[in-house]
Order: structure tokens, then sequence, then C-alpha cells
């Protein structure tokens, strides 16, 4: 029999994850995928797993998994708090980007981030399940992808693919946060008041607990439209900041719909992405507003800086 875990918790929202699911906008699916992509990536690195290889994805609180096999390497990234239940009783504490062996009747318990929101969990040889459209993601609210597009649920057995005993590897690696999350114009920007206009890059915007992976839900200066509060629907994009009725800002993630009519105030740059997806409800945010040259300048450093990370791993 193959080896696997058994949920003991599923954890707040943890699904399986990869980089996405590509050319679906026309019927409505987005593209989904990991909110945090270098975590993903040095996730699969430090497993010794395909770069493109799904994941667990959670927020807030992390699966309890018991595994059942031969003993295996697993790694836990970002900013977490995770123990290690052995089977004799004994308790160790985890430690994120680094190697740790799990043996038949182990638990690992992830039991919560820690100032963010998002964390990975994966295993040496990857998880045994199946694509659909092209991808290992999972988007909840239409039930597409990997797990029956469902989230972990109690008490299920997750399998794992055979594998190939692997060093210990480890990573001295800290998420940094940025002081401004930059963004370009958005296509109705011109809708919107001078005065709203310098106030949503001179004030602060609180996330609210109603954000989610489809959307970040913003409060703070009401950003009040001068011309329509409402257009023909349009299509989307991760990270497009819309802006309804109410003038509180959303922005839209991994999850988002496909098309709106809420004018577009911005959109949050691809660099600074990841960064925007880990401030947990209650954290306070502040934009800045950028042109599209140094966007690309920074989204061609943001590559570079995880390449180079990426090879500090062997």
């Amino acid at each position: 029999m193959s080896d696997y875990f058994k949920v003991k918790r599923p954890g707040l929202i943890s699904t399986f994850q990869d980089l996405g699911r590509k050319n679906f906008y026309h019927i409505g699916l987005p593209f989904s995928g990991v909110m945090d992509k270098r975590n993903f990536l040095l996730l699969n690195k430090l497993c010794g797993n395909n770069l493109k290889d799904p994941v667990i994805e959670f927020a807030y609180q992390g699966p309890k998994l018991e595994f059942y096999g031969n003993t295996r390497n697993i790694v836990v990234a970002g900013n977490v708090n995770f123990v290690i239940k052995k089977k004799n009783k004994t308790e160790i504490n985890g430690e994120c980007y680094k190697s740790i062996k799990l043996e038949n009747g182990d638990i690992i318990d992830i039991i919560s981030t820690s100032n963010s929101v998002y964390g990975y969990f994966s295993v040496n040889g990857g998880f045994s399940i199946n694509k659909m459209w092209g991808s290992y993601s999972t988007t909840i609210r239409p039930k597409v992808g990997a797990n029956n597009g469902k989230k972990l649920q109690s008490n299920q057995k997750i399998f794992l693919n055979t594998y190939n005993n692997s060093d210990i590897r480890k990573l001295d690696f800290i998420n940094t946060k940025i002081n401004f999350i930059r963004i370009l114009k958005g296509t109705n920007f011109d809708f919107f008041t001078k005065k709203s206009q310098d106030e949503f890059f001179s004030k602060k915007f609180i996330v609210t607990k109603f954000s989610d992976r489809m959307g970040m839900r913003l409060e703070g200066p009401k950003i009040q439209n001068s011309k329509f509060s409402n257009i023909k629907s349009e299509g989307l994009v991760k990270g497009v900041i819309q802006i309804p009725t109410d003038g509180n800002p959303i922005i839209m993630l991994s999850d988002h719909g496909t098309i709106g009519g809420y004018p577009k105030f911005g959109v949050v740059i691809s660099a600074d992405y990841d960064k925007l997806v880990q401030i947990p409800t209650g954290s306070k945010i502040k934009f800045k507003l950028i042109e599209l040259n140094e966007a690309e300048n920074l989204y061609k450093l943001y590559n570079m800086e995880t390449k180079n990370i990426l090879n500090r791993i062997k």
C-alpha cells in the first residue's frame, strides 16, 4: 500500500495548489494557484520535487496530519508555528525551510501562521493527486481541481508518490516586508476625484476579516467616484483594485471572478503580490503609485532574486 497522510484536522482553508490553470477565463474560471509563488517554489526545491509539483496551502491554521509509511522528509515554508509529535510521545518544535524526517506513526501539527496568512507544506516525492484541466489547483467555489474541488476533509487519506531518498536540506530565509504595496494606474483611474486619488496614496487602509483567496477587502478613506460608480462588466486580472459604490477598495486575488462591473482604480504589480497576500486581517496597508517601466524592472528583479535563492538550495 502506498504511503499516506490521514487528516486529523483539516485546518481553516487547506487546499492543493500549484502554479495555476491557464486559458479558462472565457468560461469564468480564474488561474487560481498558490497565493505566494516564491514560498511555493522554495518548498518544492527543499523537498527535492519538481518546482511545479502541487503542495498543500493553508491559511492561518494548518492541517494536523498523521503519517503512515516509510521514513520521508517533509518541509514547511512560510512564517509558521508547527510541531512534530513522534510515535513515542515526544514532541519536536518545527523549523521552517528545513527537511524534517517523518517516520511511520508520526504526526505533524501545523498550529498557525505568524504575522502572515499563508503557509505551505509538502513531502519528498509529492502528493498522488489528479490534475483537472491542466492543473492540480483547487478552486473551491466552482469545485474545480484536485480533491474533487474541495478543501481538505477530516479523516481523508492523502496518498503519496513513490520517491527517492533525499538529503536533509535547509535554507536560511526570512520573509521580508515592504513599506508600500506598489500599483499601476487602472483603466478607470480618472473616474475618481483628485482628493480621493491623493488620499489613496497618503493614507492607510485596514485589511478586513472579509478577505479570502478571491479578494482582499479594505477599509479606510472612502474613494469617491465622480463619474460612473458602475460600468459595463469587463475582464479582470489578478491584483486589480476595484472600487464599489461604498468607496472601500477590493483587491482581486488568485480565485477572483473573471469579469466585474466596478471601476478599476489600479492594479498591484506582480513583484509585490507575494507580499500583499501575506498581510493579515487587521493590518494596515499603504500604497505607492509607480510607472510601467519601473514595474517591469521590479518584476525582473523579483525573478532574479527568486532564482538566486533557489540556487542556494543544494
